[in-house]
């Protein structure tokens, strides 16, 4: 049975070592924050962040992430993380919020490695989040939001 650890905690599911750790996350544990989009790492809805690095939970098996630390929405806590969750809320980003945990997911990737991203930067660490919705221009305010509030 493999084991994760996932927000701090580990947990043994009992699933092939194949399963992709989205339906792990989801169907086991019950962390729903984390979404099902596409199913082929295209959409950026099951972001989450394996070993403090941004990674789709849909292409990802569980078996290959037994000995990661991986942290999910739920799980998201620090100084970055509530930069970026308090820019998301006072810019009024979200707009169906499908999409929205993986755009914050990659949005706290970008800033713990890169406190004063440029626009080319957001661009580059959000590619491949996509928003229906297309309120990229509000998330990319609030990605600079949260940067200025981290200086």
């Amino acid at each position: 049975m493999p084991k994760l650890t996932v927000n701090g905690t580990t947990h043994e599911v009992d699933a092939d070592p194949d399963m992709p750790l989205l339906w792990a996350i989801r169907d086991h544990l019950n962390l729903t924050g984390t979404k099902y989009g596409c199913g082929i790492a295209q959409c950026g809805a099951c972001t989450v962040h394996i070993d403090g690095q941004p990674a789709r939970a849909c292409q990802t098996r569980i078996g290959d992430v037994a000995e990661a630390k991986i942290t999910t929405i739920e799980g998201v806590s620090g100084r970055v993380a509530e930069a970026v969750q308090a820019a998301w809320r006072k810019l009024d980003v979200v707009q169906c919020g499908y999409c929205q945990s993986g755009q914050i997911m990659s949005a706290i990737g970008l800033l713990s490695e890169n406190k004063a991203p440029s626009d080319a930067d957001i661009a580059g660490a959000l590619d491949g989040n996509i928003c229906r919705c297309g309120t990229y221009q509000r998330i990319k305010a609030a990605v600079h939001d949260a940067a200025r509030s981290l200086a």
